[in-house]
């Protein structure tokens, strides 16, 4: 199900649904270029977010995006480990609902 390839549709998904597309491609585009925020630690933040939910696709996309921006791979590891952090964070607090 999960294959790079897959992406190729994105223009049919967009011509179906265009004007939803362009407000998201629109998004996409300032929220992740140049800005206060450095590009590199824009595509660490993505990478993140994508250890996070899991998508496939972002973990390829934003990998890419943020060695090419100049992560190292000591970089990478640390956001991996921040995201692990974050969800098992989430998962202690959320702990705090189910006890009296």
């Amino acid at each position: 199900m999960y294959d790079m390839k897959q992406l190729s549709k994105l223009g049919s998904l967009g011509k179906m649904a265009p004007a939803a597309m362009e407000a998201f491609q629109a998004l996409d585009k300032a929220a992740m270029g140049e800005g206060a925020i450095p590009k590199k630690y824009k595509e660490l933040i993505a990478l993140a977010v994508a250890l996070t939910t899991q998508c496939p696709y972002c973990l390829e996309i934003h990998k890419n995006h943020a060695v090419e921006a100049g992560a190292t791979e000591e970089e990478l590891a640390e956001t991996t480990f921040i995201a692990a952090a974050l969800r098992a964070g989430a998962a202690v607090v959320h702990g705090t609902h189910i006890i009296k």
